[in-house]
């Protein structure tokens, strides 16, 4: 491993592709660390409603008294927005926030590396998505590794480094400097598996609790008590489930079941009808419970 080096003293900018709720918490926290982010996605509303939350979330951390107002200015003047992908060829690292898709996801990495500058590194935010498939869709897989950071991304410590089969020991590194100096705690994978460290317990956990709903064992509010009296967690499964967003743990769910091919992963059909029926979660304004959005 390379070490005791600043491999990150050239890095000035990010793109994000991606303005979801993972993506602008990504690109909100990079600001605030000091690089000029450029915030890519499909529609311009998209960005807006990005922009939107994270002056938000800004504004709540300086009435906080977390950050400065001239540091909340500062780094809302260095996020640019952009519905072109193709303005995001000069940044030096680029992190793919998508959907949790893996069609879209290695589309998304082949054609990003025909364009961007050949140095840059491509880093992938996929919960549960191999590493080392992502890499092969690119001519530069030794650049490609997985940071997963967790939701709120402002606030959540953790970040999830999954290292590809071809990802080399300076690309790690240099993922490890960036994480740090953006104030997060970086975890290494050893293994490029399927749900990586913490889906690969974390989702398991939720499926079994719709599972208990679905079997009749316990109605939601219990089955969300039980569990943060009785392990104390600070918020009980379902509703955690309701934040990260119904659709994207069906897609995990998936990727756990079709990597590793045993039956205990198989998605609870009862997530597969709340996501049929467009009960998402809290985006949506209706999961396990009802958000009256």
């Amino acid at each position: 491993m390379v070490t005791n080096q600043n491999l990150i003293a050239h890095i000035k900018s990010i793109g994000v592709l991606g303005a979801g709720q993972m993506g602008n918490g990504i690109a909100q926290v990079a600001a605030v660390s000091g690089y000029q982010i450029t915030l890519c996605d499909i529609s311009d509303e998209s960005v807006k409603k990005a922009m939107k939350t994270i002056s938000t979330s800004l504004e709540k951390l300086t009435a906080k008294n977390v950050i400065t107002e001239e540091l909340k200015n500062s780094a809302l003047a260095r996020i640019h927005t952009t519905t072109q992908i193709n303005d995001l060829k000069n940044v030096d690292v680029f992190i793919e926030a998508a959907t949790e898709n893996i069609d879209l996801k290695m589309k998304i990495f082949k054609d990003v590396d025909a364009f961007i500058q050949p140095e840059a590194y491509l880093f992938s935010n996929t919960s549960s998505i191999s590493i080392t498939k992502l890499a092969g869709a690119t001519k530069r897989p030794e650049k490609v590794a997985g940071m997963h950071f967790m939701n709120p991304v402002p606030l959540m410590k953790l970040v999830e480094g999954i290292r590809g089969l071809q990802t080399t020991d300076q690309t790690f590194e240099t993922m490890k400097q960036l994480t740090e100096k953006m104030g997060k705690t970086f975890v290494p994978s050893v293994k490029d598996m399927p749900g990586f460290i913490v889906n690969r317990i974390l989702m398991p956990m939720i499926n079994e609790a719709i599972y208990t709903l679905h079997e009749g064992i316990a109605d939601v509010e219990s089955i969300d008590q039980a569990m943060k009296l009785g392990t104390n967690q600070p918020m009980g499964p379902l509703t955690l489930a309701d934040f990260i967003g119904l659709d994207t743990c069906l897609a995990i769910m998936h990727v756990l079941h079709d990597g590793l091919g045993d039956s205990k992963y198989r998605p609870c059909p009862l997530l597969t009808k709340y996501v049929e029926a467009g009960w998402l979660g809290k985006k949506s304004g209706r999961g396990f419970y009802n958000y009256g959005i």
